[in-house]
């Protein structure tokens, strides 16, 4: 008997293009009510993954069901029961907010009386009420963003699919998506994320997988993982210009992990205040020292490394 909790259920699940593999022969289940999470650099399989999860890209090989459905034969039947937040606005911005949301409202075979009834609602919800008559082109990208979650709220979805949704926001306007997200949240309404940004993963997922290269590298929780892949706190140290390449070997056995980068040491250390006494008892004077907890970040790039991805 099929599970009436288990959302979305992958097994194997692979994607490939010609020669390309992007998603490769991953598991992974979301459940009910939560807001589950793809955090990877570019490239890492997490759209690839998102638009089979939204029967809207074949699957390849392996096993996927999405509301106890196969979406190689019920893909009608899913994205009736799905809201989708594409990674860019595709809004008609010729068009007021009312309009889109009317037009959108159209394709799943809302009447326009029904739709005109749950405007007011979506307008709230993203804060558009005042803004119902402008041109779309006239909003500003926080507003478009919110009004393009709204539209996807249509139809009253199970599951909503959110791929970046605040790639190019300014920290107001992401903190703001972040509340009518987590309002969605406490209403019940399943929320799939794909994000790079680590404080939103943080502040957003109940759980997550980690991806790399098409492969699953880890899942969890934030804190779990935080818990799992790096020590409670690190220390961040500055030196001066030509200071640092003889510094380094003088902090040996001063922290559980310590790692270079161009312009600081961090050092990876459930004592920062030890390290750190450590740190001066050898003689060393960095420019700065910056003791914070670990966080998703230092997960992330220790399990798909500080290369940049194009």
């Amino acid at each position: 008997m099929a599970d009436p909790d288990l959302i979305v259920s992958a097994s194997s699940l692979t994607k490939r293009f010609d020669d390309f593999t992007a998603v490769d022969a991953i598991d992974f289940e979301v459940r009910h009510g939560e807001a589950f999470g793809f955090l990877g650099p570019n490239g890492a399989g997490k759209s690839s993954t998102m638009r089979m999860i939204g029967a809207v890209s074949p699957v390849t090989d392996g096993e996927l069901t999405v509301l106890g459905m196969d979406p190689r034969v019920d893909g009608p039947a899913i994205r009736a029961r799905l809201g989708v937040v594409p990674q860019e606005d595709n809004l008609d911005t010729e068009l007021p907010v009312t309009e889109n949301l009317i037009i959108y409202g159209r394709y799943f075979d809302l009447s326009r009386a029904e739709i005109k009834e749950r405007l007011p609602d979506l307008l709230e919800f993203a804060q558009l009420e005042h803004r119902a008559a402008s041109k779309v082109e006239a909003l500003s990208g926080g507003m478009k963003r919110r009004l393009t979650i709204a539209r996807a709220l249509i139809n009253r979805p199970d599951v909503i699919v959110l791929d970046e949704p605040t790639t190019g926001l300014d920290p107001q306007a992401r903190h703001l998506l972040w509340d009518r997200l987590y309002r969605l949240k406490q209403e019940g309404v399943t929320l799939i994320i794909t994000t790079h940004y680590m404080d939103e993963a943080e502040q957003l997922c109940d759980r997550l997988v980690v991806m790399d290269k098409g492969k699953i590298v880890a899942e969890g929780s934030p804190r779990d993982l935080i818990e799992h892949y790096s020590p409670r706190e690190v220390v961040e140290l500055r030196f001066a210009v030509g200071e640092q390449e003889h510094a380094i070997e003088r902090l040996e056995g001063l922290a559980d992990r310590i790692e270079e980068l161009p312009d600081r040491i961090l050092m990876y250390t459930n004592d920062a205040d030890a390290a750190t006494a450590g740190v001066h008892h050898r003689g060393l004077m960095p420019e700065t020292i910056v003791a914070r907890r670990s966080s998703l970040e230092d997960v992330f790039l220790r399990l798909t490394g500080r290369t940049l991805v194009d």
